[in-house]
């Protein structure tokens, strides 16, 4: 089942390169280097029905670094733009029940993310049970990842702070990141973790460090709550994305949805029927195609910080506005500078799969 993108805006800040962005091409003994100079912000306007404002032009912008406005430097509105997508599957036993349906929609989503007639679009899939699981690394084939979404079965806990911090660290890079390509995580899950090592605080860390935006795919059914929606809404919200819910609308349109309890929840449509198993399909596939669209589109904007302090903030906070009322901006709230001369950096060992 297949549908048509639906056109948002992505929303997140990465760092600019001292050198000019090079073509998408794996480069297996390049080292890829951030440096402060040029901070880009991504960044989606939508009006008070949620509908993208697509008609902005630069001088509708303005940028401020921590409360100091800034000269933006670049502009633009182009879409399709280069991106390598890290598709984190939750494989913990909390997703057994519509697992069959749970990865459809991630196969669906990386046929959308990475159409197979362009090289500008790469990905690479983990999965996360009591560990995450590298399956498999960064290639422009879709087919390779597909393959491996085929064969996956759920059952164990669930370690989603490890899997992204294995996805900000032990990868193969594309030569270009994380300019261009942009860098961005797509979990399908329900956000809670109880096998991680490392915690929330720093895995939201690392990935505004390494330029990553978060987007969710929340699993978590109508008429549940998980412990984990909590972690999801912060995770995307501190680096720009968003999570998408498909699951708790289901029953919106149905009367009387609440008036024959059930043990796996309050369903009009009762669990195991394809009734059912339709609503939740279409929920699914309709934020695929949500995701898809913000992932895949966006305003991009540049600017030089100019940072007068002596010692400069370890974190900096942007606010990005319009010269629109009623409109909602989204955009990450900061970036993490490096001093000068001294670049994070990330080794690409092995070429990706192709």
């Amino acid at each position: 089942m297949r549908l048509s993108v639906v056109s948002v805006l992505l929303a997140s800040v990465v760092y600019a390169q001292t050198q000019t962005p090079a073509t998408p091409t794996p480069d297996p003994n390049q080292t890829i280097r951030v440096h402060v100079n040029e901070v880009v912000v991504p960044v989606t306007i939508t009006d008070k029905d949620g509908r993208f404002v697509n008609d902005l032009d630069l001088k509708d912008f303005r940028i401020y670094d921590e409360g100091k406005e800034q000269k933006i430097t670049f502009f633009t509105r182009e879409r399709g733009q280069p991106v390598v997508t890290g598709f984190l599957i939750d494989l913990s036993n909390a997703n057994r029940l519509q697992w069959k349906t749970y990865q459809e929609a991630a196969q669906e989503l990386v046929l959308t993310l990475m159409p197979g007639d362009s090289k500008k679009f790469q990905g690479y899939l983990i999965s996360y049970a009591n560990e995450p699981e590298l399956q498999m690394n960064t290639t422009n084939d879709p087919e390779k990842l597909i393959d491996k979404l085929r064969k996956m079965k759920p059952g164990g806990g669930a370690a989603l702070y490890d899997a992204i911090y294995m996805a900000c660290t032990s990868r193969n890079l594309v030569k270009g990141e994380p300019i261009e390509p942009r860098r961005v995580i797509v979990v399908v899950g329900d956000g809670h973790d109880n096998a991680s090592k490392h915690t929330l605080d720093q895995v939201i860390e690392i990935a505004q460090r390494n330029l990553v935006t978060i987007y969710g795919v929340s699993t978590v059914g109508f008429g549940f709550s998980s412990e984990g929606d909590a972690n999801l809404a912060r995770l995307t919200q501190e680096t720009g994305g968003r999570v998408e819910y498909p699951l708790q609308g289901t029953y919106k349109d149905v009367s009387g949805y609440l008036s024959v309890p059930s043990d796996e929840g309050n369903f009009a449509y009762k669990v195991g029927t394809g009734g059912y198993a339709s609503a939740i399909a279409q929920g699914l596939f309709k934020a695929v195609a949500n995701v898809a669209g913000e992932v895949t589109t966006q305003y991009i904007l540049r600017y030089v910080p100019e940072v007068n302090e002596a010692k400069p903030k370890q974190f900096r906070n942007i606010t990005v506005q319009v010269a629109l009322s009623n409109v909602k901006v989204r955009a990450r709230k900061g970036y993490y500078p490096e001093e000068p001369g001294t670049p994070t950096s990330a080794n690409t060992s092995s070429s990706p799969s192709r």
